[in-house]
Order: structure tokens, then sequence, then C-alpha cells
């Protein structure tokens, strides 16, 4: 609550002090700016006449800012003419108190405020769930396609601008159809789990991985020597071979294969060139007998 008034600082507290509200108070403009930044209120409730700051100005202060969280703004104002509460609205605050107010009403008006606030979170949650849902595998809980190509270009930029490797390594499981006609989908999305998670353990924090379709995964590495490159997209390959599948009592191997192409130059290329000659690489894997790992020509530019 900013409002330079002790008498009316003390009345708004005394209103809501029985209502378990965590206050704060500002005793000018400038206060309530400081105090905005640090504490990220849900509710304010700000005079119009301050000797500094008006309430018009920390109105159109907040609404100017970028927050994570929408703060809800009541207006305290002396002045009841029509034009005055339209241009306070206009402002940016949400609602309007006239002085003197009436305690029961602007508890009634905080309680509004912060019921908005409250519905305002759980669409924020929501928001973020969707979010998270858009970018991510339901089967796997990976990356998805959207998800790996937004971090990659901006992976890119930087591998450009800074000079570090960037490798792009497209695996596809060998026979997977057959999996899913003998033993079922069922059978088939344990494969697709269990090799996600052995994606997964050989990720860094610089890479990523993910299931952008089907049977296909994308396993992208930063900061990387190709030997180094070459090794954990082999130590993938390998761990998925040595992996023992029981479905209905019949004991399954599944391999797979995989097209590994590097970045190194001073201009980024798009992410799907890279993925596209890693496309040829892995379809030289499989022609070449499949369950291998074949490295494509490095992209220079």
């Amino acid at each position: 609550m900013a409002d330079d008034s002790a008498v009316s600082r003390k009345l708004v507290e005394h209103t809501l002090s029985e209502k378990r509200y965590y206050l704060v108070f500002a005793k000018s403009g400038r206060e309530a700016v400081d105090l905005l930044s640090r504490y990220h209120p849900a509710l304010v409730i700000v005079d119009w006449i301050m000797p500094d700051l008006t309430g018009i100005e920390i109105c159109k202060h907040i609404r100017s800012k970028t927050q994570a969280s929408y703060t809800y703004i009541i207006l305290l104002t002396g002045k009841s003419e029509k034009e005055s509460v339209v241009e306070g609205l206009a402002a940016g605050a949400d609602d309007y108190l006239t002085k003197p107010f009436h305690p029961e009403e602007l508890i009634a008006r905080v309680g509004v405020g912060l019921r908005i606030m409250e519905l305002q979170r759980e669409i924020e949650v929501k928001n973020a769930m969707l979010q998270e849902l858009a970018l991510t595998d339901p089967l796997t809980s990976l990356p998805n396609r959207r998800a790996i190509e937004d971090w990659a270009a901006r992976q890119l930029s930087g591998a450009a601008r800074h000079g570090f490797s960037f490798w792009v390594a497209l695996a596809d499981l060998d026979h997977f159809k057959a999996v899913n006609d003998t033993y079922g989908h069922e059978s088939g999305d344990t494969v697709l789990k269990t090799f996600s998670r052995i994606l997964k353990s050989k990720s860094r924090s610089s890479d990523i991985c993910g299931r952008i379709g089907g049977e296909e995964f994308l396993f992208v590495m930063t900061h990387a020597v190709k030997e180094d490159a070459e090794r954990v997209i082999e130590c993938i390959r390998a761990e998925l071979e040595a992996t023992n599948f029981n479905f209905n009592g019949n004991s399954l191997k599944v391999t797979a294969s995989f097209g590994l192409v590097g970045f190194a130059g001073a201009r980024a290329p798009d992410f799907k060139q890279l993925v596209a000659s890693a496309d040829l690489a892995l379809y030289s894997a499989k022609r070449l007998g499949r369950n291998r790992v074949e490295v494509g020509e490095a992209l220079t530019m």
C-alpha cells in the first residue's frame, strides 16, 4: 500500500489486519517503486496524489514492466468525477476506491482482487503445463522435434559466434515395425522408452536428445571433438544392443542405426540442413547392414 498520509496507511492497516494479509507500506511513490521490485506483490493499493510520483505514474510504471505474474491495482482517490475514474483505469488500475473509504468496501474490493489473482495464478500454472506438453513427447517425456529445433537454433548461432563444435546424430531403431507387429504396440512402447532412457543417460547439460516421431530420435551435442562425439554415439548403440527385452516369454534384441554429422564455421547453417545431412549418413548405415554409426561429411560455412 502506497500513501504519503500516515492516517490513510493506518486506516488500511487496521481494516485489513484481521484478514491475515501480508502488508507492506510505502510512504512515497519512489519507495513504492523500490518495494514493488523487491516483493512483486499480487495486489497494490496506491494513493492518487503523492508529492513525488502520483498513483497514475505508479500504475503506468507497473504496466510498463514485463512481469512473470500480473499485479492487481486498486487506486485510492478523492476524485469521483467520471473523467478521473476513466483516467485512472486507462493508466492501468483495475479498480478504484474513493476517499474516505468504507472499511467493509475496502475489504470486499481487496477480496475481489485477490480472487482474480488466484484465478490468474491457476491460468499461469496451466499455461506453463500446456507449454511443457507442447514441447514434450508424451510417450518418452523427452523433448519433441519443436523443442529440439528451438534449442538448436540458439545453440547453432552460439557455435558460429564463439567457435565451439556442434554435432547432430539421427537415430532410427532397426526393424521396429516387426517388434510392433510381432509383440504388440505396448511392447514397442517399452522399447522406445528404454532407448529414451539410454539417450538421456548419455546426455550432458550442454546436449539435448529427443524423439522426433515414430522410432526416430535426435541427439545433439556441443563442445565435443569428433572422437568424443563418435564415442558417445557408439556407447548408445552398444548399450541398446546389449539390452535384453522379454515379451511374453520371448527374449528379444533390438538395435539402432545412427547418422552423425558436425558443423564448424563462422556462419550457422539452418538446423534442418544438419538433420538432412545426418539423415544421409543414417541411410548409409542402414544400407551397410544396420546397427552401426556412420559419420557424414561435416558442414563448414
